[in-house]
């Protein structure tokens, strides 16, 4: 029961998903405690204080093993046990600004029949600095639709949400703060980028999820003018196209602005981390057969 004289909730379940974030999960939580309906949390065995946290914060709790974002986002889906009539997925590394909550809260309120699903521009925070440059803002997501009409693509990395109707932008951030040091942001990019070369492994053999987000260089939504440029980008030759991408981000899309902190981010986001990409692809490629199987160099 509401709390007498508590300002209504708004009719929306927030789905988080975790693994040892104790860092986060307190901050991410209180960007949404007091104004959803409902709020779950699904964890993939934390071994911190993350399920104590949250479970104080007042989140329902699940527990899924772990296979890759795009599964576990739709197990959450699938199990979480969602009364509301509109789901809200946020990464437990970000936060709901007031400006977006205040969005949800005015369109909500309407509840207009022609929109499935409403998009968000993700503000980066890297050392403390919000890079604004290098075409990294904004950056619009789809997180925020009817309950039964969204899902998450099945790829490896890079995952969008998707829903079977009509789609909007609405104002307001999603802060993503990105990791607490470099050596932090190094291993988990490295993780990612060995994720990345499987998933462009997989489409150059034509076995992708037949769900995914296509790109369309003209009148598709944000999500999917990206997904174009994607696909544009894994036609360069490896090596050369990281390179490329840093001179446009840095140089071009005026990267530099971001100062110091941009230029960490951007060297090892935008050209190290698609460099390191490439050099797995191009390890794989050099592989024998016997080689896969035994783990091995030629």
């Amino acid at each position: 029961m509401p709390t007498p004289g508590a300002a209504p909730r708004v009719p929306v379940a927030a789905i988080v998903l975790t693994f040892n974030e104790e860092r986060n999960i307190r901050e991410c939580l209180a960007s949404l405690v007091g104004w959803v309906e409902q709020l779950f949390v699904v964890d993939s065995g934390s071994t911190d204080a993350t399920v104590a946290i949250a479970r104080e914060m007042g989140a329902e709790i699940l527990v899924h093993g772990f296979e890759h974002y795009g599964a576990q986002r739709n197990w959450a889906l699938d199990n979480c046990p969602v009364r509301a009539p509109w789901v809200l997925n946020i990464d437990a590394d970000e936060r709901v600004t007031p400006e977006m909550r205040a969005s949800i809260e005015r369109t909500l309120a309407t509840d207009d029949p022609s929109a499935c699903g409403y998009l968000f521009s993700r503000r980066t925070v890297f050392m403390g600095r919000w890079i604004r440059h290098g075409g990294h803002y904004p950056a619009w997501h789809l997180r925020l639709f009817r309950t039964g009409r969204g899902r998450c693509e099945e790829r490896l990395y890079d995952q969008h949400f998707r829903c079977d109707g009509p789609t909007r932008q609405l104002p307001g951030d999603i802060i993503d703060t990105l990791t607490p040091s470099i050596a932090v942001f190094s291993s988990r990019h490295v993780r990612w980028a060995q994720l990345e070369a499987e998933e462009q492994r997989r489409d150059a053999s034509g076995d992708v999820d037949k769900s995914r987000i296509r790109g369309r260089a003209r009148g598709g939504s944000a999500i999917e003018t990206r997904r174009w440029l994607r696909e544009r980008y894994g036609r360069l030759p490896l090596f050369l196209r990281p390179l490329l991408y840093f001179f446009y981000r840095y140089v071009v899309r005026l990267g530099f602005l971001d100062g110091m902190e941009g230029l960490i981010f951007h060297f090892l986001q935008g050209f190290w981390y698609r460099f390191l990409v490439d050099a797995m692809i191009f390890e794989r490629r050099k592989k024998t057969p016997s080689d896969e199987i035994s783990g091995h160099k030629s």
